[in-house]
């Protein structure tokens, strides 16, 4: 079936508000390519589940194609028309699985040569969007917040390495009761500024007491649900023609609860976490792996505006097939080895944050805990250089958010 034969109830498997939304474009759904839809299909068939502003990018995505003339349409997506496809990808059920089209497509593309040319329409085209609907400033400037180092008593190295030379390193930060500092200030913001799933606090271990208006995530909340999924796993890897994009597919299939998920919780964070399971590499068995990746997809799925990530040791690193035939028994945790991982994770924490919009007002701290070494980026904090003065960790914020 061809897009140009779409009809509303064809949408009748998706999510309520997903298919309240796809019908509503309807008829510019029906205008646009094969090669081309399925891709946007993938990210609308999620939308009941998507943060506020995944919604609204996809949201403004289709206002602004509406509001092209036909010849504009045409002339937008003419490198996709291009894009031959074969008979079986276009009998495939491309509406209710988009997902799995663009991954056969992919391969097919690359079998058939057209897969340069499928790249540049691809990029071609978000070019456009972007600069047809800028994304929209955060309404508070954001503040990211790294903690590293949980269980380390000394450390002769060089920390904040790549972060040093960005902003200002601090060498007698007082370390009492710094976490709880932490914490509160977030749930201040969360308070002063009730945005939802703006004000983030992620933890590689136990979660600490916080305000109920956080998001909160943590590695050892999700323990059953990491079991449940390392037994499937385990399961299907056994099976006669099991490779890792079979597996990686079924794994994409999954949903709450698929994983014993209790079905009274938030039904868009639960997806987001059965997400940061199914699709990251190791964060099933690696805390530091959790707290980075976690980090990465909430800045870039809901754009927090407040991110306080800490990280906790993990287990020692071993075979990855060991690591998931072990569900049981206490891990052997390598702090020191986590202290370096938490390192680099907390620059790319910095990284990804900068890649929002408003970075050029937003401010990133990282501490290393239960220690008096820090450092701190932001337009209050100078490039380069290093402080010796006595502060608290409800100082640096203060700065921070001056």
């Amino acid at each position: 079936m061809l897009p140009r034969d779409l009809q509303p109830d064809q949408f009748a498997g998706y999510p309520p508000e997903a298919r309240k939304l796809m019908v509503s474009h309807l008829e510019l759904l029906r205008r646009l390519p094969l090669s081309f839809l399925p891709s946007l299909l993938r990210e609308s068939i999620e939308y009941d589940y998507r943060f506020p502003a995944e919604r609204s990018t996809l949201e403004r995505e289709l206002a602004g194609l509406n509001a092209l003339s036909p010849a504009q349409l045409h002339d937008r997506f003419e490198p996709f028309a291009k894009v031959s496809l074969s008979q079986p990808l276009e009998q495939f059920d491309w509406i209710n699985q988009p997902a799995q089209f663009v991954e056969q497509q992919s391969a097919y593309l690359w079998s058939t040569h057209q897969l340069d040319a499928f790249r540049k329409a691809a990029m071609d085209y978000g070019a456009v969007l972007q600069a047809a609907t800028p994304p929209q400033p955060p309404p508070v400037p954001r503040l990211g917040i790294a903690v590293i180092g949980q269980g380390v008593p000394s450390f002769d190295g060089k920390l904040f390495r790549n972060l040093r030379a960005n902003g200002t390193y601090f060498s007698h930060v007082k370390p009492e009761g710094g976490f709880d500092l932490l914490v509160a200030a977030v749930g201040n913001r969360a308070t002063e500024h009730p945005v939802s799933y703006a004000h983030w606090y992620v933890d590689g271990g136990q979660l600490a007491v916080h305000s109920p208006s956080i998001t909160a995530v943590s590695y050892n909340s999700l323990e059953p649900v990491r079991a449940a999924l390392l037994k499937r796993m385990q399961a299907e890897i056994g099976m006669p023609g099991m490779g890792p994009e079979e597996l990686r597919t079924r794994m994409a299939r999954l949903v709450p609860a698929d994983l014993g998920m209790d079905k009274n919780g938030d039904p868009v964070v639960d997806r987001f976490k059965v997400k940061l399971l199914t699709e990251g590499s190791g964060t099933q068995v690696y805390a530091t792996t959790f707290a980075q990746w976690t980090t990465r997809e909430v800045l870039r799925r809901a754009q927090a505006v407040t991110l306080l990530v800490r990280f906790a040791p993990r287990q020692r690193q071993r075979p990855l097939n060991e690591l998931i035939a072990a569900t049981k028994g206490t891990p052997e945790l390598d702090p020191l080895g986590s202290l370096i991982d938490a390192d680099m994770g907390a620059y790319y924490h910095w990284i990804n944050q900068q890649r929002l919009p408003g970075s050029e007002r937003s401010s990133f701290l990282a501490w290393f805990e239960g220690h008096t070494q820090a450092v701190a980026i932001g337009p209050s904090f100078p490039k380069g250089t290093e402080s010796t003065s006595e502060i608290d960790l409800r100082g640096l914020v203060s700065l921070a958010t001056s």
